[in-house]
């Protein structure tokens, strides 16, 4: 995991970069993230285009064509570690309008209740709007 910011509450922002770790974000939180993050991972790879036709060179670019193009997946967690939110940001943390942002806390609950102030952080950090209206996409549902 990458540290993306900190958060009120001695809390910190990760961004998940491998399946592993999308794997037991799911595990720990009781959510689909990981099914998400190997789509959207799978999508980024198959897009790519190689700068070289030599073997040896051709995935030279890969890993960071992967992190600009696929959508940001980050954990919440508490200064012990315990994942307490997941999100999935556009690439690049770039808001362009067509972006299905999505937060959800453990077992897809609701996050803003416990965790706005966090949420609110990661948002200035990147310069985007994370409202519960906009953001958490079971409200309508009662989960």
């Amino acid at each position: 995991m990458k540290y993306v910011c900190d958060a009120p509450g001695r809390r910190t922002w990760f961004r998940i970069e491998t399946e592993a770790e999308a794997t037991a974000e799911s595990e720990t939180m009781r959510h689909a993230v990981e099914k998400y993050f190997r789509r959207e991972r799978d999508t980024a790879v198959r897009l790519y285009q190689p700068t070289s036709t030599n073997t040896i060179e051709r995935d030279i670019g890969l890993a960071a064509h992967i992190q600009r193009s696929m959508p940001m997946f980050l954990t919440l967690r508490e200064n012990d570690g315990t994942p307490l939110a997941t999100a999935m940001l556009p690439p690049g943390g770039v808001d362009n309008g067509d972006f299905r942002i999505i937060i959800v806390g453990p077992a897809n609950s609701d996050p803003f209740a416990a965790h706005d102030e966090s949420i609110q952080a990661l948002a200035g950090h990147l310069g985007l709007t994370l409202t519960r209206e906009r953001c958490y996409p079971y409200q309508s549902y009662g989960v």
